[in-house]
């Protein structure tokens, strides 16, 4: 009884080790998200104009553009990873990367490369900040005491990589487009001059 128990959870804990999404390597050997999405309804401009406004607007605070042609739009950005411990967490680290979107008609693609890791830890006053601002490159490999926090570290990358992913594509097939604030018309004054 006891030999067909072990056997059951051997196969259980390979298959759930074999289920792990795991990044893709490029042709120099980096870590890469790599996706090219048909949208034949949608015409080139349109699509960098998304692209644009995704860089630009909804992700301002985490992401700065860095290069525009008529064609494609690149970025770097940031992105925290969060350590959770049952219920309660806590944030790791920080996942620097390069975005990257170029359109075509009909279709589009992007990626991210370049993915850095930067490790948090409190600092006096209880918040979390950056140790060092030298990225760790994802695809380095760790030694046998950091493997299994290193391995963490990669999934919980990959999984808001792949959140990341699905977003953008979400906003990139709707029509939805972000109206900046308004600003208050001023009144004036004609007693002061």
């Amino acid at each position: 009884m006891k030999y067909i128990l072990f056997i059951v959870l051997a196969t259980f804990s390979v298959s759930l080790a074999a289920q792990q999404k795991q990044f893709s390597k490029d042709d120099s050997g980096k870590f890469i998200y790599y996706q090219v999405v048909d949208s034949q309804a949608v015409a080139k401009d349109t699509l960098l104009q998304r692209a644009k406004t995704f860089v630009n607007v909804l992700y301002k605070k985490t992401m700065k553009q860095e290069n525009v042609s008529d064609s494609s739009i690149s970025a770097k950005g940031t992105m925290v990873i969060d350590k959770t411990i049952l219920v309660a967490g806590h944030p790791s680290g920080e996942v620097s990367y390069q975005f990257v979107c170029e359109v075509r008609n009909g279709k589009y693609r992007f990626w991210l490369t370049d993915l850095q890791f930067i490790p948090y830890q409190r600092d006096r006053y209880g918040n979390f900040v950056a140790t060092t601002q030298i990225g760790t490159p994802l695809e380095r490999t760790p030694g046998k005491l950091s493997a299994g926090a290193w391995k963490d570290i990669l999934n919980s990358t990959y999984t808001k990589v792949e959140k990341f992913g699905a977003e953008f594509k979400k906003f990139m097939a709707t029509s939805r487009v972000a109206v900046p604030a308004k600003k208050k018309p001023e009144t004036i004054s004609t007693k002061k001059w």
